[in-house]
């Protein structure tokens, strides 16, 4: 204990002196440039430079500006700087008033110091881009390739190992890749037989014809759409129990529309297009319109403003990598987006709202429906809020829609003209179908009614309809309630029939293309509806009428349990008959109406789209946008070797430097927009180069050392980095290596809580705010809000949850009794544990530990007497009691909290 308090000290007392004697710029680094990026850089940066001043660097801090120098070494009080910081006169403060808070006293002490100690400063401290030079906005140019290697990722990388004097590690062993590829293209384990065949196969193709059967897998799509949904944010819909208040219903189409495309290859230019803008590309193809659940999920029921903030703010992030939202207040501080921009952006939204569509089978759009967005309001206005305030728009300025200058391709708007079916949904033939069949329905059972109110009776009254008299005449006997009932119910049903009948004739023709609303045939179809219409409201308001009269009597009639509770109800019967009575006179006094009016079937919608959407759709994917194709295989790259090409996933602005791996960048970025955008081919290229099949260790020790010496990170990607595996494919391992994941398809999202019970892949379960399994959460899984890079924690919660989850338990005793009803020797079964669970067999040493392991367990469940009993609660899991079979369940157990089981090397 005495040498490790030694050493401790020692060590913090090296550290203070490091940064005393070699660290003499970390005040400036730690304290003075965050505050003057914070409060300064927006007037005096790369972007813009106020009085020709720049704050960004030391250098230009002493260079000064227009008017001399900004600081006074000699006499540190009378610096410029410090006087603009601390004047009271506002016209000369700065940050000016409206641009930032003024500095505080200990923020304005944090410039003193460093004035009065010299301004000291790194040598070689870099100036942010002019954005003109800015590699991210420069044209993607394809790279010459050097030759030597076969696989262009390799050219580019074994370029830079050269010049570096690494070593890149030797290709890993054929189980260990099969195993990294297999997770990595479908997110499940390889078989035995599959590690069987794949080790067997000694064609010199083998590895390519793995990777092709990966790529065609369908369990492909399933493992790339969660990769994309973190970054495009899905979140299925969340509210206080029934009411919404973000995204929206039924969303999971989104994410099943995310699996098929990219199971299609679909180019990844053409899914951007449909997200933003599948309904203004197809407005009547519903499957594309699934797609702009990428809107539709960014919902919310309190605020349009914040509901539009996050649409500009991560349609910008996710495909373009740009931090557009830091320009909602003011002008960006580092790159040149200007204030007016973020909201001419914003007004290609504008319009935009969401709705739900019926679909065949569900007339209730609570239970299912189709999400999409459309252009509700095409004329609305968009204002800049001063200072970012929703409380004060400019509405002397209105924004028109455009989009950032930095990227020079077209942006072209044109209004479109959609089809009667878009904007009257209602037109899809199976809502008629539907509608017509349930009124038929509800005719059929109110015919059976009627029989059944007047089977004791003779001869049937007549009823309204069967008459030629617009009242119906006198009744042979006196009705009872149940009788008069019937026949008004009847009467209704019909009239409610014809009704319907009556307007989808006339919508019909009112909607057909090659009509007018004027024209004669229309005029005589509208005149039939409404009079049907007004038929069949006279019939309700008749059936209403009795029953509130009837509701009357009851009230007078019945025994109360005093006086006040027994005028309330007449009251309340009264008033309710009144009101009854009233709608019966005024649908009565209709009848002889002759207009044309009568209820529309459906909702009419604008009938033209702005078109801004698809048009920032098309500049997003457009060839000479740089930033697209750079940004989309940054994140493929990313979620194949762990840690991505260019480190700031969603800001390639001014403050992303250029990337240590550029020419591969754009060589990729090249060839994913050069070969229509194909994601597959893009995956394919990398794991199959010699990168993503390099071992992740060696038993070279100076080899390894060397290497680390010169890149300690791994940034030249001379080895395989060992990752963990994200939190869904974790849980489905669990249950696929014990044969019991359920590998059904698509659906709605099924609820967060049976995830322990419901066998299916965790990316069917829903995932929004406050609605994430346990596992999930433990795991890091992607938060709902944004998640463009997953983020691994190591807690002690990880270990737990695998060993008490249930989930877990159960599924390694359904694995030990399949390996069990197999292998009888011990040795046996380990080894058909380990290929199945790790896809290896064990080393000897792992072998002799697990031998034991099963030895000590067997003979100790066999001493049932020496076993501690307890108070247990409602079953869960089913443990076998068997000794034999209970050790090697505990084993299967054991595996699956394996390091090796939740990581991939």
């Amino acid at each position: 204990m005495f040498r490790l308090v030694v050493a401790i000290t020692l060590t913090l007392n090296l550290s203070a002196f490091l940064s005393a004697e070699e660290k003499p710029y970390a005040h400036y680094l730690d304290k003075v440039k965050p505050l003057l990026t914070e409060k300064c850089i927006s007037c005096h940066g790369p972007v813009k430079q106020e009085s020709g001043l720049r704050l960004d660097t030391a250098k230009f801090i002493k260079v000064g500006s227009d008017f001399g120098e900004v600081v006074d070494l000699n006499t540190p009080s009378k610096s410029g700087i410090l006087q603009r910081v601390t004047t009271k006169h506002l016209e000369e403060r700065m940050p000016p008033e409206g641009e930032g808070e003024p500095l505080k006293p200990e923020q304005v002490q944090i410039l003193t110091d460093w004035i009065t100690t010299g301004m000291p400063a790194p040598d070689d401290e870099v100036a942010l881009e002019d954005p003109a030079d800015h590699w991210a906005y420069q044209p993607i140019v394809r790279p010459e390739l050097s030759g030597g290697a076969a696989n262009p990722v390799d050219q580019f990388l074994n370029r830079t190992h050269e010049e570096s004097g690494v070593t890149p590690y030797p290709r890993a062993e054929k189980s260990t890749l099969l195993r990294r590829v297999t997770l990595g293209l479908i997110g499940l384990n390889p078989t035995p037989v599959e590690l069987e065949e794949f080790l067997a196969d000694e064609s010199p193709d083998a590895y390519e014809q793995l990777v092709d059967r990966l790529l065609a897998d369908p369990r492909h799509g399933e493992r790339w759409a969660r990769h994309w949904m973190d970054v495009w944010r899905y979140s299925d819909w969340n509210g206080y129990k029934n009411q919404l208040r973000g995204s929206q219903r039924h969303i999971w189409r989104w994410r099943d529309w995310i699996v098929e495309s990219l199971n299609d290859d679909k180019g990844y230019d053409r899914m951007v297009v449909e997200m933003l803008a599948g309904d203004e590309l197809a407005p009547g193809d519903n499957d594309v319109l699934r797609a702009t659940g990428f809107l539709s999920r960014n919902y919310h029921n309190s605020n349009r403003n914040i509901w539009l903030d996050a649409t500009v703010e991560h349609t910008a992030k996710a495909f373009l990598g740009m931090t557009v939202n830091c320009a909602r207040c003011h002008d960006h501080k580092f790159d040149p987006i200007p204030q007016q921009e973020y909201y001419q952006l914003r007004a290609v939204f504008e319009p935009h709202h969401v709705r739900t569509e019926r679909l065949p089978g569900q007339r209730n759009l609570m239970n299912d429906g189709l999400s999409r967005v459309y252009d509700q309001k095409p004329d609305e206005p968009t204002y800049v809020y001063i200072r970012g305030n929703e409380k004060q728009p400019d509405k002397e300025n209105p924004v028109s829609p455009d989009v950032p200058d930095v990227i020079d391709a077209p942006f072209d708007v044109e209004q479109i003209d959609l089809p009667p079916i878009a904007y009257f949904p209602a037109l899809a033939e199976h809502i008629e179908q539907e509608d017509l069949a349930q009124a038929e329905n509800a005719l059929k059972k109110a015919e059976q009614e009627y029989k059944k109110a007047f089977a004791q009776t003779k001869t049937p009254p007549v009823s309204k309809e069967e008459s030629s008299f617009p009242e119906p005449p006198p009744l042979p006997v006196t009705l009872t309630d149940a009788e008069r009932r019937a026949e008004l119910q009847l009467n209704a049903a019909k009239h409610n029939l014809r009704s319907l009948q009556a307007r989808w004739s006339a919508e019909r023709n009112k909607y057909n293309p090659r009509k007018t609303k004027g024209d004669p045939q229309w005029n005589g179809l509208a005149k039939i509806a409404a009079i049907n219409e007004r038929q069949h409201n006279y019939a309700v308001a008749q059936k209403e009428l009795f029953e509130k009269r009837t509701a009357l009597e009851k009230a007078y009639t019945t025994e109360h349990k005093d006086a006040k509770t027994r005028t309330a109800a007449i009251t309340k019967a009264n008033k309710e008959w009144q009101a009854a009575e009233k709608k019966y006179h005024e649908t009565k006094s209709a009848l002889a109406n002759t207009d044309h009016k009568y209820t529309p079937v459906g909702k009419e919608y604008p009938k033209i789209s702005t078109g801004r959407r698809l048009a920032l759709a098309q500049w997003i994917t457009h060839p000479e946008n740089p930033l697209t194709a750079r940004v989309a295989v940054n994140h493929i790259w990313l979620r194949h070797f762990g840690t991505p090409l260019v480190e700031n996933v969603f800001d390639f602005g001014l403050r992303s430097p250029k990337p240590e791996h550029v020419e591969l960048l754009d060589w990729l970025a090249s060839e994913l927009r050069d070969s229509d955008w194909s994601m597959k081919h893009i995956h394919r290229l990398i794991v199959t180069s010699d990168a993503y099949q390099r071992r992740s260790s060696s038993d070279d020790a100076e080899l390894a050392s060397n290497n680390l010496a010169v890149d300690a990170d791994n940034k030249l990607y001379w080895k395989a980095n060992i990752q963990r595996l994200e939190a869904e494919i974790i849980r489905d391992n669990v249950m696929y290596v014990a044969g019991k994941l359920d590998l059904t398809q698509g659906g709605p999202d099924i609820d967060y809580s049976d995830g322990e019970k419901v066998l299916r892949r965790s990316l069917y379960f829903r995932h929004a705010y406050e609605k994430q399994m346990t596992m999930m959460t433990i795991f890091d899984a992607a938060s709902p809000n944004e998640c463009y890079r997953r983020s691994e924690s190591i807690l002690p919660q990880q270990a737990l949850v695998l060993s008490n989850s249930d989930l877990a338990l159960n599924m390694s005793t359904e694995l030990a009794k399949q390996l069990n009803a197999a292998h009888d020797d011990d040795r046996n079964f380990i080894d058909a544990l380990f290929v199945k669970t790790l896809t290896r067999t064990p080393t000897a040493e792992e072998a002799a530990v697990c031998t034991e392991f099963l030895a000590v367990q067997e003979k100790r469940l066999s001493q049932t007497e020496t076993l501690t009993s307890f108070e247990a609660g409602e079953a869960k899991t089913t443990l076998p009691q068997e000794p034999k079979l209970r050790a090697r369940a505990n084993l299967a157990h054991v595996l699956m909290n394996h390091n090796d089981f939740i990581t991939v090397r």
